[in-house]
């Protein structure tokens, strides 16, 4: 609409018919297009950029402080594991997910026995998984990484772009709408002026 707008503008600008509220459209609908060509991807970039450092900050965060560990199974548990939603196993690992007990050791060398999530080929006893650990040997979901710190990033920015845009494009509608209350109201005081001697003959006017 806004390109329609301004296209539509340059053939028929030196029409006689063309009004300076027309000429005010026009300008408006350029405005909104170049912040759509230009501000919307930039504010997309930079938002994109700001959170994919942040995120790659998480990641080396957790990368530092959480470890990974080989586990033993004990017994598999009923029912759907406590740490079947974690998000980053459905990117990259197998994210049908079973809760187990499980023999591990924490990085500290202590022995720990607990509950923690396997996937559901590897609930057999005695089968190894490979768990994730803080530094006190608890599970703790695996570390985001950094290809998916990237896509979260890479969508941020998108997400922030189009939201740009379509803020821009409702600004725009907006202020079309009240340039054409102000038209009609202009014309409403016109007629009103003439309207009483409209269609006479020898009125003065």
């Amino acid at each position: 609409m806004t390109v329609r707008a301004v296209l539509g503008f340059r053939r028929w600008r030196h029409n006689p018919v063309c009004r300076a509220t027309d000429r005010h459209e026009v300008w408006v609908a350029l405005v909104a297009l170049l912040l759509m060509l230009l501000a919307a991807p930039v504010l997309g970039w930079r938002v994109g950029s700001f959170t994919d450092n942040a995120l790659q900050q998480v990641v080396r965060t957790q990368h530092e402080q959480r470890h990974p560990t080989a586990a033993v199974v004990v017994r598999a548990l009923s029912g759907p594991s406590r740490f079947a939603q974690d998000p980053e196993a459905a990117v990259t690992e197998d994210s049908v997910r079973t809760s187990v007990v499980a023999d591990w050791r924490a990085p500290d060398g202590t022995a720990h026995t607990g509950e923690v999530a396997a996937a559901s080929t590897e609930t057999a006893p005695g089968t190894r998984i490979r768990i994730w650990t803080d530094d006190r040997g608890h599970p703790v979901m695996r570390p985001m990484d950094t290809s998916a710190a990237h896509t979260h990033a890479v969508l941020a920015g998108m997400g922030a772009a189009l939201l740009a845009g379509g803020l821009t494009e409702i600004a725009r509608r907006l202020v079309v709408w009240r340039m054409m209350q102000q038209r009609y109201a202009r014309l409403d005081r016109a007629w009103a002026e003439v309207g009483p001697d409209w269609g006479r003959t020898g009125t003065g006017s």
